[in-house]
């Protein structure tokens, strides 16, 4: 690679995003207001938070002479398909490696086929060592030798962790605040969480009186309170008492989505158009719901929503 790519020119992202006002009698009859932040509409295959939390981090891997990107992900990672499309976009060569060895030989899913569509190197790990792969490169101590062992096997590697947390991320999330005048009092800006970038980001940004929810879509994940602290310390060198998250509406745990959270979804797209993403939007949107008119979210909140990415598409026959 002669010279750096410039990630917001080679990927031309619509910023800012569409903010939009939904009128919602439910919500009117509890005293809330809700507005959605429309960051699905950022980018057409690198959407929403993974747009915010990829540019710092493709700047930092081309600034730093890097050529190869290696992330972390699941089977339907959504991160793992913007990874693999943002890589090809910028020059950067992708490595994903996956959870579950027993994938290796199988027929690739629909989400796998896309990222080595991007050209995206694939690599498959069994769960205990993928997880212990990702404890070793969250910790100080270990992470130096973990990414050691990594350039390896793969090169010299840019690593970014599972759903592409880091302090970077997390700052590239802040900037959605600045697309969102006039917050004070009253306000609450909720998304969903899943590692904690994306929450993190915005409650550092989020000005006095403001308040951030964040609505974990893993069950039991009580951890990413602690993250979400951590990033703070060391993105911030303090932290903040502005946010929560709440861990009821994870529908079951993370890929969950029982009957009565589709049928949520439905109806909202019926109202309002919006067809929204099941694993993480319809959570985050069933708990404003769920919470609104109470302690969380008292009459005379307004509440803006991050739509962080679109629906899932629709699977071709065979996939």
């Amino acid at each position: 690679m002669s010279l750096p790519i410039d990630p917001a020119v080679a990927l031309a992202p619509r910023l800012p995003s569409p903010l939009q006002r939904v009128h919602d009698e439910r919500l009117a009859e509890r005293g809330v207001e809700l507005r959605l932040k429309r960051d699905d509409l950022v980018h057409p295959t690198v959407p929403g938070n993974k747009w915010r939390k990829l540019a710092p981090n493709l700047t930092a891997a081309l600034d730093q002479g890097h050529s190869r990107l290696l992330t972390f992900g699941g089977a339907y990672s959504n991160h793992i398909r913007a990874v693999a499309a943002a890589g090809a976009a910028v020059g950067l060569r992708t490595v994903g490696v996956i959870r579950g060895d027993e994938l290796a030989g199988a027929p690739r899913n629909w989400s796998l086929a896309r990222a080595e569509e991007y050209g995206m190197e694939l690599a498959f790990r069994n769960r205990a060592g993928f997880r212990e792969t990702l404890r070793e490169l969250a910790e100080p101590k270990t992470a130096p030798e973990t990414v050691r062992r990594l350039e390896e096997r793969w090169g010299r590697c840019y690593v970014l962790p599972e759903g592409g947390t880091n302090v970077a991320a997390a700052r590239g999330a802040a900037e959605i605040v600045a697309e969102l005048p006039g917050l004070g009092p009253g306000d609450v800006v909720c998304c969903a969480v899943g590692t904690g970038g994306t929450l993190a980001g915005i409650a550092a940004a989020l000005p006095e009186g403001a308040r951030a929810l964040g609505v974990a879509v893993v069950k039991g994940a009580r951890y990413l309170d602690g993250e979400v602290a951590r990033l703070h310390e060391r993105g911030w060198g303090r932290t903040y008492p502005n946010w929560r998250i709440d861990h009821d509406h994870h529908g079951g745990g993370y890929g969950r989505v029982p009957a009565e959270l589709a049928a949520f979804a439905e109806g909202f797209e019926e109202r309002h158009g919006l067809a929204a993403e099941r694993r993480y939007v319809a959570k985050m949107l069933r708990c404003v719901y769920d919470l609104a008119g109470g302690p969380a979210l008292p009459p005379g909140s307004r509440v803006t929503a991050v739509i962080t990415g679109p629906p899932d598409p629709v699977p071709g026959p065979g996939q």
